[in-house]
């Protein structure tokens, strides 16, 4: 049975609760109906190109013929297990795959579901490490304002963005927030704004070292925050006091992994090895969650000792075959058709993109790396009406731009290829025209 797009739209109304959205919106869903590639069609039979990668997961695009294959071929042998004194060929061989791909010295998987869980098993491991290594004082951690880590109550405790977490106040976890090395105003600025922003880090790491456990940072690029883009020097820096205070630097690669960058891991830009890397997304190429935290083998040691050292940590669907088999391929589709060459090619379109914008009266602070790139539009931040309008106006033109507030970004899928990529920036340059030249009419 096949429903039709009213009766599809009439049972979301009655039963779906939606992200990030408000109950009374008034947006009307748009029903999917197909994807492939760097697009989705709807109900109506457009095809829309997607200029999210569907909230960053889909960064090989849409059903990935191989990623297909592989999905199938596993479920035809094992579909699902736990990890749980059982082990199996995908995730035996896929955690050999990611020891050899990762940053030095991080050799060891644990696998989750999604990046939250990642980002919540690296806080809980950290905190049992010093506990059992004879720091039991070492449990509070540091993150950057406007960081995003994820929706658990850990995760959602590291976060820098007020509106994300202040209704949970009596729930969260105290963390101390320092300045984030993004600059505010001008982007050209990130060489003068996180040498201050550091200063600052060093300063509550010198003054808390008996108390932090680790801090927590999205590599290069906050991406909730508004794809804010910092210099890799701050990354460096932080390595270095952060080894000198025995503070562990834990590196949330959910977003800026797997290429999104120009290089597998942002880290990799500093020249920098964090003691834990958490990442998701990509790592299944949007089709099933599947998310780890890659650890080094220092910190494992910490766990020797029996039953009463354990990690007494897990989920149902830890290191779930099917997950695990998707994810290898993924790896392999990285390597045999040169995504990460590709995305350093394609790259300058997204630039060009958002300089073209931020001509526009209205518009400023274009910004790129690798395969993000953003403007801001008129000063509402997160609950800002201009980015939604030119959301609006891409539906019309033919791509997905969902913004952030009034931050309107570009992260397609990293393999898109260029004809679809020069209409999809065309259609952000046009859509962003048109909303903020009737912007600039109507103040006139």
């Amino acid at each position: 049975m096949t429903l039709t797009k009213d009766e599809i739209l009439e049972l979301d109304r009655r039963h779906v609760w939606h992200p990030y959205t408000a109950i009374d919106d008034g947006r009307e869903p748009l029903v999917i109906v197909a994807d492939e590639g760097a697009s989705f069609r709807d109900a109506d039979g457009r095809r829309l190109l997607d200029g999210n990668s569907s909230w960053w997961a889909a960064g090989l695009g849409h059903r990935h013929p191989r990623l297909v294959r592989a999905l199938v071929a596993q479920a035809e042998r094992l579909g699902h297990v736990s990890l749980a004194g059982l082990t199996h060929e995908p995730a035996a061989l896929l955690a050999k795959e990611l020891a050899e791909v990762a940053p030095p010295g991080l050799g060891r998987v644990f696998y989750s579901d999604d990046g939250s869980t990642a980002v919540e098993a690296a806080l809980k491991l950290s905190v049992q490490y010093f506990r059992q290594t004879g720091r039991p004082g070492k449990h509070r951690f540091m993150a950057l304002r406007g960081a995003f880590h994820g929706e658990t109550l850990g995760a959602s405790s590291l976060g820098g963005v007020d509106l994300f977490r202040s209704g949970f106040g009596p729930l969260v976890c105290d963390v101390v927030h320092v300045p984030s090395p993004a600059p505010e105003d001008d982007a050209a600025a990130v060489s003068a704004t996180w040498q201050q922003a550091f200063a600052r880090a060093a300063e509550e790491i010198t003054a808390q070292r008996e108390h932090i456990a680790g801090i927590v940072v999205e590599p290069l690029v906050q991406g909730a925050a508004g794809m804010q883009i910092y210099a890799p020097a701050y990354l460096a820096e932080l390595r270095r006091v952060t080894a000198e205070h025995e503070v562990l630097l834990i590196a949330d690669e959910v977003f800026t992994g797997y290429g999104r960058t120009g290089t597998m891991w942002a880290c990799d830009q500093a020249g920098v090895v964090p003691d834990l890397l958490c990442l998701g997304k990509t790592f299944s190429g949007g089709l099933l969650p599947m998310a780890a935290t890659l650890v080094s083998e220092r910190l494992l040691e910490g766990f020797r000792g029996g039953r009463e050292r354990a990690f007494l940590h897990g989920h149902s669907f830890c290191g779930n075959p099917l997950g695990a088999a998707v994810a290898r391929e993924v790896l392999a589709v990285m390597r045999e058709e040169a995504v990460i060459e590709g995305v350093q090619k394609k790259a300058p379109r997204l630039r060009r993109a958002v300089e073209t914008a931020a001509r526009l009266p209205g518009v400023r602070r274009p910004r790129q790396l690798g395969m993000v790139a953003a403007v801001d539009l008129a000063e509402g931040g997160y609950l800002g009406n201009a980015g939604w309008r030119v959301y609006e106006e891409g539906l019309r033109r033919g791509a997905y731009l969902r913004p952030l507030g009034d931050t309107v970004y570009l992260a397609p899928p990293l393999n898109i290829d260029d004809a679809d990529l020069d209409r999809l920036c065309s259609i952000y340059e046009g859509s962003i025209a048109t909303v903020m030249g009737a912007a600039v009419m109507g103040a006139g």
